[in-house]
Formats: structure tokens, C-alpha cells, sequence
């Protein structure tokens, strides 16, 4: 199979189009070429609008064409590749089920790939099943009761479930591969396989994480939800099993492997973890506000005259700066059409994420703006450090903003000119639980709203119109990434304290979005196989 890249495509190509682009690339008649499919497919804005696409292609007498090519044109856009095969895991043979703490991404694919070898994983999820967790969700912001063990960050599919489900990933794993078909396979849009921007929507989510989770099931594999983890057994530096908690009674479970893949909000296992004597160190994370506009105007400022063509939808952004002091300011998790969610996991305490439903057809666009933070900031050399730093700050917000769980909100202007603001513009903000005008310091910590301030007006000279005097920012933003990493062996997965554990995931320190994290999954489920090869 061929692989052709840079090719430009207008915005109302058609099939036929991208038969005549790719034959024009292999020098050769559309007729010769058996096959043409999209491999992937951006939007490129800098001058005209476009779409910048990569296809792969099965020609008549491919490896003389490639010859040819190589020999008279060089062409570096054209390559020759294999068509991608999902693997096939071969059966093993463990003394005892493999147990798996976390049913976010990282947990279910580990499962999944545990499952497929004949295993029979135990999954222990201390949230509900979808099902449960989105009629939790909306009895929250209802009354504003939170449930501190279902909620926006404990639950199946975890905190991503209710998200924008972005697919994006600076990793090149080819893992990664692997996880989009799987996505499609239990009922994802097959566009994420050639997006560049992949995303399913919270809406789609909803559905494909209960179909893997079934498919787990139907080989062999056991999810458990309303199961809290509650420490590990260990005796001469090896695991021996599990205790959790479930209907309010303890359980055993014997395991000679563990996967702690719990997400970056599991703060009790962290303490737990280090009350056992695990190696954690302090991991470096950020921390700022959402930022709403309308996104008719985001689309404007991504697509000038080209804003509202069907085949370019709602339009995303990527924004980053570096402040005189070497801090960073960024763009994260950006959910065009979207709305602010409420992402707290512990009573009294306000915290902030995003949501998109497939479709992005909200009226406003909301984006986190963090700044990044070191251990250097946390003012402690305490591994949890970085946790304590959150919790003070998501507990800031929610006495700043009435002790209600509604979120402290500030327009732009306001910020960057020093004072309260009164009343919005344009733009409503779209948090469930209501918001409350608050100094941004009563909040944050001084150095964050600073960088903010400086940031604001020059990310506005890289996408015109972003420091709109109205746009309104909700805060704290805190949980970006994990600020703690269990300390692992780089070829083994294992943690450095204990055989037999394998800390895993974004909330281990070791992926940063649902990707990543499955991608981690994988990783950490085909060591133990790998163990246990017949």
C-alpha cells in the first residue's frame, strides 16, 4: 500500500477529487489506482482555507510504481506501508485473575486486552456504569448535592466520559492505531480514523464505553462497580492481593498482578499509597481558569470569510505563550460548541472542566487556560504537595463564590484592568451551578492571575479577537494532569516499591488524555501477558 501525505484538497472535494489528487501524486491514470482512502484530513487556515490530506492508496503493479518513483522523482511525500492489523493477543496462563483499579480508559483497555488473552480481569470501579453516573450528573446540578464517589471524575469511562472525548495525542505509539479502531468497533464515528482532530462527544462516549465494557464481559472479564480500593497486600516485596470496599463490606481478592489505573482525582489512593511506603515523587501540572466565547466568533477568527462552511464545522484553537519570566500560558482541552462542566469529587469545593457533544453546536466555545507550575511552586517537598495545592484552591473557590458550589467567574477585561467585574456581555456562562463575581485572587494564587493577565492580550496576536473584553473566565481549573507520579520501571511497567503492581495512567503520571492513557493500558496489560505466555 502506498502512503501519500500533503495533499490539498478544497473544501467541497468530493471522492472523485481525491482519486485525481492521488494519481496526480503517483503519476499515473485514475484507473491503475484499485483503492483510495483517507488516512488523515486537517484544516489548513494560514492563508485560503483548506483541507491538507494523507490517503492511502492500492495500485496496479504497486512495488514497480514505488520503484519508478523512488528512481526518477523522489518524492518524500510518497511512502510505502502496511496495512494496519489490530493484534491478536495470545492466550495466557496466570496463577490468579488480574485485578485492575479504575475504569477509565487506561483500566478498560487494559482489561480489554487481559480479556482477549483469556484472563478473566476483575475491573474494580469505585463510581457507577454510565447509566447511573449521567442520572448522578444531573441530580447534581440540580441541587448542587454532590456524590463523592460518582461524580464528573469517578465513574465508568472516567473523567473523559464527560468530556469532548478529544482523541488528539502528541505520542506516535502505534498503539495508538489500536485504540481508534476499538473506539469505532463499539460505535464511534469512523471519522476519528482520519481526523486530525479526533473527537466522539460526550453523546457517542455514552454509549461506547458501555459496548467495550460488555465486550470485556462477554470474555470472561468482570467489571465491579461501587468497588472502592482499599490497600494492597504484600509479603517480601511482592503483591498477593487487593482489599476493597463494596456495600459497605471489605473484600479480598488473591491477584499476583495489579493495575493501579485510578485517574488523577483519586486523592485517598494517593494517600494511601504513600502511607504504605510507595515511591511517589512530586510531578509538575498546571492550573488556571475556562475561558468562554461565543464560538461564532472563534469560528470568525479561525476561518475568516470560510466560518460557517458545512465541511469545516465548529472551529478549535491552540493557543501558547511564554511569558519574560518563563512561565507558559496554554490552551487546553478546548470543546468547541461546548459548555463548562462541574468537575468537583470533594464536598465543599469547586472545580471546573469541559464538555462537547459530538455535534460542537453549542453556542459558546470554552477552553482551559492554564499556567504551567513546578514542584518549585508547591511550597512543600512533600510528594502530595501538589494535591494539598489543589484542595486549597478548589476549597478558595467555593467560599469565594458563596459557599453554594457555584464557580467564581471574571470577564477578560476586568482581569487584565484589576478590578471586579458587574455585569456580562455577549457571552453567558454556561457552568450548571451558577456563577458569582470574584477577584480572581480570592481564587488563585497571585503569580496565576499575573500570568493570566500578561497572556491574555498577546495569545491575542496569535488568534485576533481572543482578548475580547467580555469573554468570560470561570475558575479554578485544577485538574489538568496528575501533580503526583507512582514511581515505575521504565521496561517493566512495575512499580519501583512492590512486584506485581504496575501503576498506569494519566492519574500514575504517565499519559495525559484518553489516548495516552489506553495506550498505557495496553502497555501495562501486554507486560503481564508477557508473564504469562503459553
Amino acid at each position: 500500500m502506498l502512503r501519500i501525505t500533503n495533499l490539498s484538497l478544497p473544501l467541497s472535494y468530493t471522492q472523485a477529487d481525491l482519486v485525481a489528487a492521488a494519481a496526480k501524486a503517483l503519476r499515473l491514470p485514475a484507473a491503475a489506482l484499485q483503492h483510495v482512502s483517507l488516512f488523515r484530513r486537517a484544516v489548513d487556515a494560514r492563508k485560503t482555507v483548506h483541507f491538507i490530506a494523507t490517503v492511502d492508496v492500492v495500485a496496479d503493479k504497486e512495488s514497480a510504481v514505488y520503484e519508478n518513483l523512488k528512481r526518477h522523482h523522489a518524492d518524500r511525500n510518497i511512502t510505502r506501508v502496511q496495512p494496519y492489523r489490530i493484534p491478536q493477543y495470545r492466550k495466557a496462563s496466570l496463577p490468579h485473575r488480574p485485578i485492575i483499579v479504575g475504569c477509565g480508559p487506561a483500566g478498560l483497555f487494559a482489561a480489554w486486552v487481559l480479556a482477549q488473552a483469556g484472563t478473566a480481569p476483575i475491573l474494580l470501579e469505585r463510581g457507577q456504569s454510565v447509566e447511573k453516573r449521567t442520572a448522578i450528573l444531573k441530580q447534581y446540578h440540580q441541587t448542587g448535592k454532590l456524590d463523592p464517589e460518582c461524580n464528573l471524575q469517578f465513574g465508568e469511562g472516567g473523567a473523559g466520559t464527560f468530556s469532548d472525548g478529544k482523541l488528539n495525542t502528541g505520542t506516535k505509539d502505534p498503539r495508538i492505531r489500536q485504540v481508534l479502531e476499538t473506539f469505532v468497533d463499539c460505535g464511534a464515528p469512523e471519522e476519528i480514523l482520519w481526523n486530525a482532530k479526533p473527537h466522539i462527544g460526550t453523546d457517542r462516549l455514552a454509549v461506547c464505553i458501555p459496548t467495550l465494557r460488555k465486550k470485556i464481559e462477554s470474555l470472561g472479564g468482570e467489571v465491579r462497580f461501587g468497588a472502592r480500593f482499599l490497600r494492597y497486600q504484600q509479603s517480601d516485596g511482592a503483591l498477593y492481593g487487593v482489599e476493597y470496599l463494596q456495600d459497605g463490606v471489605v473484600n479480598t481478592l488473591r491477584t499476583d498482578h495489579l493495575i493501579l489505573a485510578a485517574g488523577h482525582s483519586a486523592r485517598d489512593l494517593f494517600e494511601t499509597l504513600e502511607q504504605c511506603g510507595l515511591p511517589l515523587a512530586q510531578k509538575a501540572f498546571s492550573l488556571g481558569v475556562r475561558v468562554e466565547h461565543l464560538q461564532q466568533d472563534i469560528d470568525r477568527m479561525c476561518y475568516g470569510k470560510a466560518a460557517g462552511h458545512p465541511a469545516l464545522g465548529a472551529a478549535s484553537y491552540k493557543l501558547a505563550v511564554h511569558l519574560p519570566d518563563g512561565r507558559g500560558v496554554y490552551s487546553f482541552c478546548m470543546c468547541p460548541g461546548g459548555t463548562v462542566q462541574a468537575g468537583a469529587s470533594e464536598p465543599d469545593t469547586v472545580v471546573t472542566n469541559g464538555m462537547s457533544v459530538f455535534a460542537r453546536d453549542g453556542r459558546n466555545a470554552n477552553s482551559a487556560l492554564l499556567v504551567g507550575i513546578t514542584p518549585a511552586d508547591f511550597g512543600s517537598s512533600a510528594p502530595l504537595a501538589g494535591v494539598a495545592l489543589q484542595r486549597s484552591i478548589e476549597q478558595a473557590a467555593f467560599a469565594a463564590a458563596g459557599k453554594s458550589g457555584a464557580a467564581p467567574v471574571i470577564l477578560a477585561e476586568d482581569l487584565v484592568q484589576g478590578r471586579r467585574s458587574t455585569g456580562f456581555g455577549r457571552i453567558q456562562p454556561t457552568y450548571p451551578l451558577g456563577t458569582q463575581f470574584c477577584d480572581l485572587e480570592q481564587t488563585l494564587p497571585a503569580f496565576i492571575c499575573d500570568a493570566l493577565r500578561q497572556a491574555l492580550p498577546l495569545l491575542d496576536r496569535q488568534l485576533h479577537g481572543f482578548y475580547q473584553p467580555d469573554a468570560v473566565l470561570t475558575a479554578p481549573e485544577t485538574r489538568s494532569s496528575s501533580p503526583v507520579r507512582i514511581l515505575r520501571h521504565p521496561e517493566t511497567l512495575e512499580s519501583i516499591g512492590l512486584h506485581g503492581l504496575y501503576p498506569c495512567g494519566e492519574g500514575a503520571g504517565y499519559a495525559g488524555g484518553i489516548v495516552s492513557a489506553a495506550v498505557d493500558g495496553i502497555r501495562c496489560a501486554e507486560q503481564i501477558l508477557a508473564l504469562g505466555a503459553c
